[in-house]
């Protein structure tokens, strides 16, 4: 079941993020991470999961260089990835995942 799947986290202190889920590794920078980050990773794991992994990283860069050259600043770029807004709005929801449809991530495209 996509919700019980194992990740791995790895404290890495010199990351310039919080966090960021790279399947199956969930790279964190404080060695307390809060729940809502670790929700807001697991989202992305989901993500990466329905769309076969490799495929979510295509998509995740070229959604965030077409908003670069729609003239969004970095921050702009990254904020406006379907994937990050879907977990941006969903990530202090603890239950989401349980309650989460396949592919939702297509209502913030």
């Amino acid at each position: 079941m996509l919700s019980r799947f194992r990740f791995f986290i790895v404290h890495l202190p010199f990351m310039r993020v919080n966090g960021m889920a790279i399947f199956p590794f969930l790279l964190i920078k404080h060695k307390s991470p809060s729940k809502v980050l670790i929700n807001h990773e697991r989202i992305h794991f989901r993500q990466q999961i329905e769309l076969l992994i490799i495929p979510f990283y295509l998509w995740y860069v070229i959604e965030y260089l077409l908003n670069r050259l729609k003239g969004q600043t970095a921050n702009q770029a990254y904020r406006n990835i379907s994937f990050e807004r879907e977990a941006y709005q969903n990530d202090d929801d603890l239950e989401y995942l349980k309650k989460r449809k396949i592919w939702a991530f297509l209502k913030y495209v």
